[in-house]
């Protein structure tokens, strides 16, 4: 069996190909031959490697990529990574090739309940073709970080892409009020800038507050296990998700994660147990400023969220759903 897994951006640094890589090589070592191609590039295919079952992730890109090609596939699954759920689906240019993309296929993959009866809220038809599956996760406890942390910092990561919907200089405010009141603190983000008004937005804001706060660029995704390790809080900001990768990396980490209130946020961390969900700025600070002075709690939450992933987000239980799914669309 061969599959193709479409995804936008690849191989760009960010969570959609953390996710079709881990899928792919899970795949392979049950025997499925995989191929990745980006949805996204501007060097288009106009017709896909001879293949079984297409796997489409993030439905509204997936479906401009199929008009581009001359021929559709016989069959093609999609998973809806976040934005394409949370808010394509509900804008009037977009929502259409989002249901279309998704009544065209063989079946739809949702991480988590809320998700499902979102979307069968939406597309009722749609019912018998959703499968909820959790997203997988693959703690990478290996490679060298060339970024040090201070001595007697604490420190605060942020992983994430920036654009927008990340809500990076809010999360900077927020922790410019903590760090007037705890010099010692610092933060370190890591991610492409993927939106050019959004990245010069955040730079500036960077180069003003250089002192506490250090942008690492890309950093590849095999040295983030050594930067989550010199980490003691991980922060997400997010103005929506799907179930962002980063998270589970940072709890299979064992760090505990400081988190915006979304559906996707929440379908991972249960508040105050495996993690920290805030829904206003004085929350967020309220969290921020416990995490900054606990350790104990930073600890117990933190080995809380490892003992979460490792039973309930296996990536080896990911790639063998997957293939019972792809099997069934065969027969």
């Amino acid at each position: 069996m061969k599959i193709v897994l479409a995804s936008p951006n690849y191989p760009q640094l960010r969570g959609n190909t953390i996710t079709v890589q881990r899928i792919a090589d899970n795949l392979k070592n049950l025997g499925v031959e995989t191929e990745i191609i980006s949805t996204t590039n501007e060097n288009v295919i106009h017709s896909f490697p001879v293949t079984d079952v297409i796997h489409g992730f993030h439905a509204y890109n997936f479906y401009q990529f199929l008009q581009k090609l001359d021929s559709k596939p016989a069959h093609y699954i999609v998973t809806m990574t976040g934005t394409d759920l949370n808010q394509d689906l509900f804008n009037p240019d977009k929502r259409l090739d989002v249901l279309t993309c998704l009544h065209e296929s063989d079946a739809i993959h949702v991480f988590d309940k809320k998700a499902e009866e979102l979307l069968i809220k939406e597309g009722p038809w749609l019912t018998n073709k959703i499968f909820i599956m959790a997203q997988g996760n693959q703690t990478s406890s290996t490679g060298v970080s060339s970024f040090t942390k201070e001595p007697d910092s604490l420190l605060f990561f942020l992983p994430a892409g920036i654009r927008k919907v990340k809500n990076i200089p809010v999360a900077i405010s927020m922790l410019q009020e903590l760090y007037q009141s705890y010099p010692q603190l610092r933060l370190w983000l890591v991610g492409p800038i993927l939106e050019e008004e959004e990245g010069r937005i955040v730079m500036e804001l960077i180069d003003r507050h250089k002192d506490w706060i250090c942008y690492l660029g890309q950093v590849p995704h095999e040295e983030m296990g050594a930067v989550y390790r010199q980490t003691d809080v991980v922060l997400n900001t997010s103005l929506s998700e799907g179930q962002p990768a980063t998270i589970l990396e940072a709890m299979g980490h064992a760090l505990p994660v400081l988190a915006s209130d979304i559906p996707g946020n929440s379908s991972i961390i249960s508040d105050r147990k495996t993690g920290l969900l805030y829904k206003t700025r004085n929350e967020f600070l309220d969290y921020a400023e416990k995490l900054v002075n606990n350790n104990k709690i930073r600890q117990s939450i933190g080995q809380s969220a490892e003992a979460y992933v490792k039973q309930h987000h296996s990536s080896e239980r990911e790639a063998e759903t997957l293939l019972k799914v792809y099997q069934h669309i065969l027969k």
